[in-house]
């Protein structure tokens, strides 16, 4: 036995030597394998195998459910990987959904606030003119309204002086009149009540 070798090694290779010499042997003669009896020499693997001691079969047995369990455990660890892998792809892609809508909403929001500045700068602007409007029209209405009480002032002063030359004209014919026949009237002026 070479130094190193494990029980399942030796085990290995009686399985290896039963395999050559009787499930596929290269027979010579009738059962004779190279001068070997497949069932002699079957019977003296089984023999070895009997002949070995029970820890290092249980150690066999307990390597190859060793054996197992690291290929489970293999399986079981690549589909926590590959769940783990699926989830995080999932997570990248709700996280990615979920940063899209965010900025679609803030970008909305955002022409929102544009568009509501935008509107109150244009009804500021559309307030500013109906006002600078308003003060133009008012301006123009003092205007007329000056030049009508004007007009109309220049008017009465037309007609009272009209009154007044007419007064004045009947006060000398009435004075002329009384002049001419001799009676004086009395001065006295006039109140209008």
């Amino acid at each position: 036995m070479e130094l190193g070798m494990t029980t399942v090694d030796i085990l290995r290779m009686l399985d290896e030597l039963h395999a050559l010499v009787v499930e596929r042997p290269t027979t010579l003669v009738g059962k004779l394998t190279w001068g070997l009896n497949a069932d002699e020499a079957s019977m003296q693997i089984h023999k070895i195998r009997a002949s070995l001691p029970n820890e290092l079969k249980q150690a066999s047995a307990r390597v190859r459910e060793s054996e197992k369990i690291a290929v489970s455990a293999k399986e079981d660890a690549h589909q926590v990987l590959e769940s783990a892998r699926k989830d995080a792809e999932r997570i990248i892609l709700d996280g990615r959904k979920e940063a899209e809508k965010i900025i679609e909403q803030a970008k909305l929001q955002q022409e929102r606030m544009v568009s509501d500045h935008e509107i109150l700068k244009i009804a500021k602007a559309q307030a500013e003119e109906l006002r600078k409007a308003g003060e133009r029209e008012a301006t123009q209405i003092r205007r007329g309204a000056d030049s009508y009480a004007l007009d109309v002032l220049d008017q009465l002063e037309t007609i009272t002086g009209k009154l007044v030359a007419a007064i004045d004209k009947g006060k000398q014919e009435i004075s002329r009149t009384s002049e001419a026949s001799g009676t004086a009237l009395p001065r006295e002026k006039a109140t209008l009540k």
